[in-house]
């Protein structure tokens, strides 16, 4: 499992500035999701938190992704 984390960086990366980010005008969708939370979340449904949930998704495993990637980095060979 931390293995597939580890080397589907790419594929998440691809799906967060995708799938992440869609629809792209007038701004990115989970950006207005965020500030919207940030702002209170006064008003949000729960389709609107799953919203944010699907778009925030490839971006939570390509942080989880990342970290992976740093914290067990294989050592140089000199």
């Amino acid at each position: 499992m931390i293995e597939a984390l580890k080397t589907n960086w790419k594929l998440f990366a691809i799906a967060s500035l995708t799938l992440g980010l869609a629809p792209f005008t007038p701004t990115p969708h989970i950006w207005d999701k965020i500030l919207w939370i940030r702002g209170g979340a006064v008003g949000m449904q729960p389709i609107d938190w799953f919203d944010f949930l699907m778009h925030g998704a490839p971006w939570f495993l390509l942080i989880i992704s990342g970290a992976l990637n740093l914290i067990y980095r294989k050592p140089k060979t000199a």
